[in-house]
């Protein structure tokens, strides 16, 4: 078997159901098992296959049967060990692990070919609404993007990484409204608070909680939300300078958090441009001269634009119903969605729009990296810059929730300007992180005793409920220097900080690695710190003694 098995695997079985259905498959999902005794790779195929047999033929298959076909026919294929059918028909497919090893030895090491043609990828991440301290959900979103990154560049893919930053939306509106309206704070007084050596980013943490409990006390303050969302879109006004300072401050506090992960960025873009500078108003006419959104004149979306659904049976059922929301691009009082300032964004990124952003450094990021940000004062612009956007295709890491108004986004942008660089475009959907009973006592909650019989918590926001992030990497690097000042008390202090965090951040990283991107996680602080079983940690002491026994065998491994 080849370096790349999945692809290997991936040919047969495309072959196998030609054979032996006559379907012609392009590309199928595949996926990486929660545990190793459940395989190293999993193939929901026989699912998906089911049902274009059904759709083709009239004819019911079972996928578990299907499976089980299928099973028969890739055992035969060096380098497994074994194929297995689980549950209704996943395909779990075991490696034969030393076979594999050896062909990797025995491969000679090569440059990625860079194939120009494809030309340059634009990956956006981690993109945190810029009112709070980062969290563990966040931080699961920048560990996907960046992995991501990683592998598309060592094979050999032009790669510019985005952070978006929505300093315009409602997240930050209602920490603005804390200030003003709860503390009767002024941007001086913001601005002593923030630079008075405290973290900012928690401070904001606990008001944003507190803005939402306050409208639940009244109802009619949701007004003011409205009232100063309005006012941060529209600039130039001191509830936006407030909205301003306070999001770059917060924005500064991520960077810094990611810093810690090995996580860096080439562009900050930002919201508040994407309307400044007309990018919205550019994509807006462009929505209404294709067709895409019309004007809801009557119903619960009177005064709306709203996307105009596809008729198809699939989305007839969710077309008033849970999703009615989602497909609002512009509200009744003017204000634009976040799906509507997306397909602005997205048009720019391929280099459709025929407007650019301005830019200026921002700073230089823990690996000395220039990291640029999007601005609307041409004073403040730098020229020359890098050619940021006019990418040839789109990667966006985002959370599953989102899964609608993003297929919305990509809709929108192939009405106006059909290009197969958008149908190549992808959402890299990733599920929640959820907290275990145990971690939610420890973090503080009171949990009910329904509650505590649950597998998991859902954080919360609005409610202060959540693991933030430079809190469990802190407490990552106590536990792991612990370890360290045990074992190799030689070391001087500086040495024993800097592996304890080499360590804590493999620990983390691989933790919200090692589960499927749409399984659930449900933290664990335990799990998470452990040093033992399938951890990141481990995998650290595995590659050490993997390279004493090269030392000793005389030959260095192949990087």
């Amino acid at each position: 078997m080849s370096s790349s098995p999945a692809i290997e695997i991936k040919d047969r079985l495309r072959a196998i159901v030609q054979e032996s259905f006559g379907i012609s498959l392009e590309d199928f999902a595949v996926e990486t098992p929660p545990k190793t005794e459940l395989g190293d790779l999993a193939f929901p195929l026989a699912f998906d296959l089911a049902k274009r047999i059904k759709a083709a033929t009239g004819e019911k298959k079972n996928p578990r049967e299907i499976a089980v076909r299928l099973s028969e026919e890739l055992k035969a294929l060096p380098g497994i060990s074994r194929v297995e059918v689980a549950g209704a028909g996943y395909l779990n497919v075991f490696f034969d692990r030393a076979q594999v090893f050896t062909n990797l030895l025995s491969e000679v090491s090569r440059p990625a070919v860079i194939n120009q043609q494809l030309g340059k990828l634009i990956v956006e991440h981690t993109s945190i609404n810029p009112n709070k301290a980062a969290h563990i959900g966040h931080v699961r979103n920048a560990v996907l993007g960046d992995t991501t990154i990683r592998i598309l560049r060592a094979m050999g893919e032009t790669v510019e990484v985005h952070n978006y930053i929505d300093n315009t939306g409602v997240q930050v509106a209602d920490v603005v409204v804390g200030f003003i309206h709860i503390e009767k704070k002024s941007l001086d007084e913001i601005r002593k608070l923030a630079e008075g050596g405290g973290k900012f980013d928690y401070y904001c943490w606990d008001l944003y909680a507190q803005v939402g409990a306050w409208y639940e006390e009244d109802k009619a303050r949701l007004e003011i939300r409205s009232r100063t969302l309005h006012e941060i879109e529209e600039g130039g006004n001191a509830t936006a300078q407030i909205g301003e300072y306070i999001s770059s401050r917060i924005v500064d506090c991520h960077l810094d958090t990611m810093s810690r992960l090995d996580i860096g960025y080439d562009l900050l873009a930002r919201e508040s441009e994407i309307l400044h500078l007309h990018f919205w108003t550019h994509a807006f006419e462009k929505l209404k001269a294709s067709g895409a959104i019309v004007l809801e004149t009557e119903g619960r979306n009177k005064g709306c634009w709203v996307m105009r659904a596809e008729e198809t049976e699939e989305n007839a059922a969710q077309k008033e119903t849970e999703h009615d929301a989602d497909k609002i691009i512009v509200r009744s009082n003017g204000t634009v969605t976040y799906t509507g300032k997306d397909i602005a964004y997205h048009l720019w990124k391929l280099g459709k729009l025929g407007l650019d952003f301005h830019y200026r450094n921002l700073r230089r990021d823990h690996r000395g990296h220039e990291v640029w940000v999007t601005t609307a004062d041409v004073k403040l612009a730098i020229d020359p810059h890098p050619d940021f956007g006019n990418g040839t295709a789109f990667l966006n890491v985002i959370d599953v929730g989102q899964s609608y108004p993003q297929a919305n986004v990509k809709r929108g942008v192939m009405i106006i300007d059909h290009d197969e660089r958008v149908a190549r475009s992808a959402h890299l959907a990733y599920e929640k992180v959820t907290l275990t009973p145990a971690a939610a006592v420890e973090l503080g909650v009171e949990l009910s005793e329904s509650d505590a019989q649950r597998q998991q918590i859902g954080m919360s926001g609005r409610k202060g409920l959540g693991v933030k992030a430079d809190d469990l990497i802190d407490r990552l690097e106590e536990n792991a220097l612990k370890e360290v000042q045990s074992r190799h008390q030689e070391l001087t202090v500086d040495e024993q900080r800097l592996i304890a965090h080499q360590i804590a951040i493999a620990a983390l990283r691989y933790f919200l690695l090692k589960f499927t991107r749409t399984s659930i996680i449900a933290f664990d602080f335990n799990e998470a710190l452990s040093f033992e079983g399938e951890t990141g940690p481990y995998i650290q002491y595995s590659a050490v003694r993997a390279n004493n026994i090269f030392r000793k065998l005389g030959r260095r491994p192949k990087s």
